[in-house]
């Protein structure tokens, strides 16, 4: 149960996040439903299908196909309240980003993966829907931006949720940390102008 509440609450997030970034590009309401649906569901589809769980959840259950409709229509609706799109759009994809860490890493171990290939899928099913978001809108990927720290909070907590999986840890236990490291990392990374190593030119 835990699991589907961290997955439905990463899908939430990064829908309004997908949405938001519709809205600044002024697509109309069928772009902003899109983007915030690829977005919330883009990355579990990509896990789903690496760890043979076919067809993906998403396109089982209804409830996480409502998700992001909810999340983008509201997004849609009530966009001008939401002031300082740019703040809004890291602050929810960084918690998107942590709760997608612990909700891809717990999924891939459940289905029998180790820590290492766990900790991947976890950063995948992060950053799978954020990177077809931005392909869409016509940005570079962020995850793709040079020096930005991204994917490597997004790893870092996926393997400190898999090797708790591993350790027969609580799943509270594990998922409650793993999450607020993924998420923090990233805020104090954009606060703070972090970024990850580059080569010397």
């Amino acid at each position: 149960m835990l699991l589907l509440i961290l997955d439905l609450l990463g899908i939430g997030v990064f829908a309004v996040s997908g949405a938001l970034v519709a809205v600044r590009q002024r697509l109309d309401i069928i772009g902003v439903l899109v983007l915030a649906t690829v977005t919330g569901l883009g990355g579990g589809w990509i896990r789903d299908v690496l760890i043979d769980e076919t067809p993906p959840a998403s396109l089982e259950d209804w409830r996480y196909l409502l998700v992001p409709v909810v999340g983008g229509l509201l997004t849609f609706w009530f966009h001008p309240a939401l002031y300082r799109m740019d703040r809004l759009i890291n602050i929810f994809d960084a918690f998107g980003l942590g709760l997608f860490a612990v909700a891809g890493a717990l999924k891939a171990a459940e289905h029998g993966l180790g820590p290492v290939p766990a900790a991947l899928l976890g950063m995948v099913t992060c950053i799978g829907g954020g990177l077809i978001r931005d392909v869409l809108a016509g940005r570079v990927p962020v995850v793709l931006v040079s020096g930005e720290l991204y994917a490597i909070p997004a790893v870092v907590g996926s393997a400190v949720a898999a090797i708790g999986f591993e350790l027969d840890a609580p799943t509270a236990f594990v998922a409650i940390p793993a999450a607020a490291l993924t998420t923090g990392w990233r805020l104090l990374a954009i606060r703070h102008g972090w970024t990850a190593p580059t080569p010397k030119t």
